[in-house]
């Protein structure tokens, strides 16, 4: 019976130290977290980028589990156009995650800036799934447009000019001068379908397009432009 107590107590005993342990290491990763944060939020005051990626690396590395973190990551590489490093670590969210809606959009736009159109395009259609924003459904559709999958493009281009918010959700272009003008994405979408029915050589088709993007946004110089060249080579 003395034997069955004193284990017992024993057992006790090194449970209670145990618990005081992982208590402890606890204790001390929360104290480290919260020292990275601060010098995480210094480095970024001081603009000091290597400093605050290497404290998100050690957050990272210190909390697995907390997408957080490198959702942060892959943002700052992305804010500092270093886009390879970025896109790697959204697709790395992205494999822990498919639906992140962050590190969709930052794998997107990090592989269009690359050029790769082929690999970006697909965040951008599951970003429009996910969210509904027109501005992705338009990336897709100019992706595949640059593509050559014209009747994807095609398609995606009519489910914007159908959406009724289209009209008033607007897009930016760069102009010859370097100035930019806003346009409508309707506007925008109308002009793609010109820009798709010009390399199907549907002249009369590519004419509407352009006119009715013009209808909408009578300064929009993409499609006076896009207008103008279809009627030269119309006339060669």
């Amino acid at each position: 019976m003395k034997k069955i107590l004193i284990s017992a107590f024993v057992l006790m005993v090194s449970c209670s130290a145990l618990f005081a342990q992982e208590q402890a290491e606890t204790e001390t990763m929360r104290k480290r977290n919260e020292a990275d944060q601060r010098v995480y939020q210094l480095a970024l005051r001081y603009n000091d980028l290597p400093v605050a990626r290497m404290k998100l690396m050690e957050l990272i590395e210190r909390n697995p589990t907390n997408i957080r973190y490198q959702e942060l990551l892959a943002t700052l590489y992305f804010d500092s156009n270093q886009f390879t490093s970025a896109a790697v670590s959204a697709m790395d969210l992205l494999e822990k995650n498919d639906k992140n809606v962050a590190a969709l959009e930052i794998a997107g736009y990090s592989l269009e800036q690359l050029g790769a159109f082929d690999r970006a395009m697909p965040y951008f259609e599951s970003h429009y799934l996910l969210t509904g924003t027109l501005f992705s459904l338009y990336k897709t559709a100019y992706m595949q447009f640059s593509l050559d999958r014209f009747e994807e493009a095609l398609n995606s281009a009519n489910m914007l000019v159908k959406d009724a918010k289209s009209s008033t959700e607007m897009l930016n272009f760069t102009k010859a001068d370097e100035t930019t003008q806003e346009v409508s994405i309707k506007a925008a979408a109308l002009n793609l379908k010109g820009l798709i029915y010009m390399a199907e050589k549907n002249v009369e088709e590519a004419q509407t397009a352009f006119m009715q993007s013009l209808e909408l946004a009578p300064g929009f110089e993409m499609a006076q432009l896009n207008m103008r060249e279809l009627r030269n080579s119309n006339k060669q």
